[in-house]
């Protein structure tokens, strides 16, 4: 745990915590949410105001007469879209940047961690399960890479040498590398950002999710999320996705390898919509 904060404590530059995500999540978990609840959060970030208005205005939401009224537009959006557009201006924030210890351009961690969003939500919804706490838990389980790649950033050459010539997962080359992996850095993070347990478990060992223990459903929604991704074109990097946790979270989803291809057809056509109104918020 001591080198894992270590890496966090030394970052030069850090974003924010997102403070209003894990208040809404607390208001996701109550069986009645008070709508004037959400808008006095949502109220005192003028940004994310001014993007719930554009999403409630656009062709796709808007009503008969554009609003400019903040209780209004949450009323016609519904708290389950509202929650996701907030989660994923916050997100924005966090992982648009470039990361260049991973070879990463800029928007390209941002656009796998969406894809990868919308492919774990599509299968939640599937298996009846919350939809928004699985989108929210993908959206960061790449949250860890923030923190990682200054210090990959000295030692590129080698990441790659050891993923491409080694024939390494990422997650085997940065432990040998750093001695820590991203998957951990980010459930820390998370849990030093006062998001719930589950998240921070699901995020920590999304690449192992049994290992998450009571949180392993979160975390292979997380996995298979991410592995749809990769596979739909949104991925980077070298042997960036390591594959051994497929099965295992097949199983504990009680999903069948045939039903894969499926998931990607569906996240394709999602991934269409959900760009033009996530992608800019």
């Amino acid at each position: 745990m001591q080198a894992i904060d270590d890496y966090i404590e030394k970052v030069r530059y850090l974003p924010p915590a997102p403070r209003i995500v894990p208040e809404l999540m607390k208001l996701l978990n109550q069986p009645n949410v008070n709508s004037s609840r959400v808008v006095k959060l949502i109220s005192y970030e003028p940004a994310l105001t001014a993007n719930v208005l554009r999403v409630c205005n656009s062709a796709c939401f808007g009503g008969a007469v554009p609003t400019t009224d903040l209780q209004e537009a949450v009323t016609r959006l519904g708290f389950s879209q509202v929650y996701q557009l907030v989660t994923a201006a916050s997100g924005a924030k966090l992982l648009v940047a470039a990361q260049k210890g991973y070879g990463l351009d800029h928007g390209d961690l941002w656009k796998h961690s969406v894809a990868s969003a919308v492919a774990a939500q599509i299968i939640a919804r599937k298996c009846g399960d919350e939809q928004s706490l699985v989108f929210t838990a993908t959206l960061l389980h790449d949250i860890g890479k923030i923190v990682l790649t200054q210090s990959l950033e000295k030692i590129y050459a080698k990441l790659v040498r050891e993923t491409e010539i080694n024939q390494a997962s990422l997650l085997e080359a940065e432990q040998k590398l750093l001695g820590v992996q991203h998957a951990e850095v980010g459930g820390r993070l998370l849990e030093r950002w006062k998001f719930p347990p589950n998240v921070v478990s699901a995020v920590w060992f999304h690449h192992a999710p049994k290992a998450a223990g009571a949180h392993q459903r979160l975390a292979a929604y997380i996995y298979l999320g991410n592995m749809v991704a990769h596979f739909m074109g949104h991925g980077y990097g070298h042997q960036a996705l390591a594959m051994r946790g497929r099965d295992e979270a097949l199983t504990i989803l009680k999903l069948p390898p045939e039903s894969v291809p499926e998931f990607m057809m569906e996240s394709f056509e999602q991934l269409n919509v959900v760009e033009s109104l996530l992608l800019a918020a």
